[in-house]
């Protein structure tokens, strides 16, 4: 069969249709182990041997303050940013410090910025469409190829994140929290075992806030999802155990009262609040 009268086949299901299911082994672990990471950047050590774990399925929040290391955290997770020493596993076979970026996130973590990236002058289906898609060179070919199966996904997500609603009006008209959803929707196209999720309220309405802690609430146990937050209101209202990094390291954790209550917390984070 030639190359023409495969693509034409719609019969046929596309590797490229296929969502990749992710070979991490939680059987023996956690999810994700950090352990004795260092980074250094012109001197300063801006991760200073971290030692975390994220257990398959939980959701985590991460707090501290602004040069804590938040977000170098995630950068080595993904691999955007290479620790001078330290070990990096996703389950018990993936060792994360061996692996690119695209490799990372094709073993199913996947990452969200805290500034909304959708594709405004698609619709909301499209965007989602777009996530499933992992060769952009076959786009033509998508809806003519898509079987029911791939139809009834995107409906699971648009359920999913709120807007079954608005699947056919164009992403650059949504309010800023439902772009935030789309997005999350369009990581969840790909099946992630692990989201990274940074700050996802920033500017959201009261009501768009309680949104979100219902839907990151809806998606742990499917996924383990990693909160990064500074809103105090916000994190209380969805977490389950908290780390506070500070100055490159765990300097607590545990439950949200447990940490709130904590001295060293209050001294280097909470303050007035508590």
């Amino acid at each position: 069969m030639s190359i023409i009268e495969e693509l034409s086949n719609r019969d046929r299901v596309f590797e490229f249709l296929t969502p990749a299911v992710s070979p991490v082994d939680t059987r023996h672990g956690p999810i994700l182990y950090m352990e004795d990471v260092n980074v250094s950047f012109d001197g300063f050590r801006a991760i200073n041997n971290l030692n975390m774990t994220i257990d398959d399925g939980e959701l985590r929040c991460i707090i501290g303050p602004n040069g804590a290391g938040k977000t170098t955290m995630m950068d080595i997770i993904t691999g955007k940013t290479a620790p001078d020493t330290g070990s990096v596993w996703f389950g018990s076979r993936h060792n994360l410090l061996t692996m690119n970026e695209p490799e990372i996130a094709t073993l199913g973590i996947g990452r969200k910025f805290q500034k909304p990236t959708v594709f405004e002058a698609l619709t909301v289906f499209e965007n989602l469409e777009l996530a499933m898609a992992t060769d952009k060179r076959v786009i033509p070919t998508l809806r003519a190829a898509m079987k029911a199966e791939f139809r009834e996904r995107i409906g699971e997500v648009l359920e999913t994140i709120g807007l079954q609603d608005l699947r056919n009006q164009l992403a650059g008209i949504l309010s800023h929290g439902q772009k935030q959803w789309l997005e999350i929707g369009m990581l969840l196209m790909q099946k992630p075992r692990l989201l990274l999720v940074d700050e996802p309220v920033a500017g959201m309405t009261e009501q768009e806030m309680e949104r979100t802690a219902e839907l990151l609430t809806s998606l742990a146990g499917k996924q383990s999802v990693v909160v990064v937050e500074h809103d105090m209101g916000f994190v209380r209202s969805i977490a389950r155990k908290v780390t506070v990094l500070h100055q490159g390291s765990v300097l607590a954790e545990g439950s949200m009262d447990q940490v709130s209550n904590d001295p060293e917390v209050i001294k280097v984070y909470l303050g007035e609040e508590a």
